[in-house]
């Protein structure tokens, strides 16, 4: 069972980077992505029926809360989604550990945004020219018309922490 659930844990990091470059590249988060997740979830806690029962109300409940920050705008609706998904494989410590450390990274996410306001605006990236310079091209661009962050960035950071911290 444990070579199960190390699987479970490189898919489910490895979901997690993709949703993170999605996320900087289109400022979405896939539904497929976010189902995928919540049934590598259900996998990851086949061993354990109480705690799979116990990590679903919780999820049931940050859903439920998340979804009323999401209808007072203050939160994008794939990120409730992937935060819900993501709490269906983890414990209640793995949930708290999630979430603070989604909020750390969403700190370092909006210190870089801000940060951006005081550097030079660049030209557009040339054909050629490096990812990063890409990147960085596109978020200015992005940043000076008040787009939002891509706060997919920091969950995946949350999650690859929980799931770290849940083991292989």
């Amino acid at each position: 069972m444990s070579w199960i659930i190390s699987i479970v844990s490189i898919l489910e990091v490895l979901l997690l980077l993709h949703v993170a470059t999605l996320d900087i590249a289109t400022r979405t988060i896939r539904n497929e992505i976010c189902l995928a997740l919540a049934l590598l979830g259900i996998v990851s806690q086949l061993g354990s029926p109480m705690q799979l029962v116990e990590s679903l109300i919780a999820a049931a409940i940050l859903f439920l809360l998340l979804l009323a920050i999401y209808m007072r705008g203050w939160m994008g609706g794939g990120d409730v989604k992937l935060l819900a998904a993501l709490a269906v494989g983890l414990s209640l410590n793995g949930i708290i550990q999630m979430l603070v450390v989604t909020a750390w990274a969403g700190g370092v996410l909006a210190l870089l945004h801000v940060t951006m306001r005081n550097l030079p605006s660049p030209r557009l990236a040339p054909a050629g020219a490096s990812f990063a310079r890409r990147v960085y091209a596109i978020e200015r661009w992005r940043h000076l018309r008040h787009a939002p962050l891509p706060y997919g960035v920091a969950i995946a950071c949350g999650g690859i922490w929980a799931i770290f911290s849940r083991g292989f």
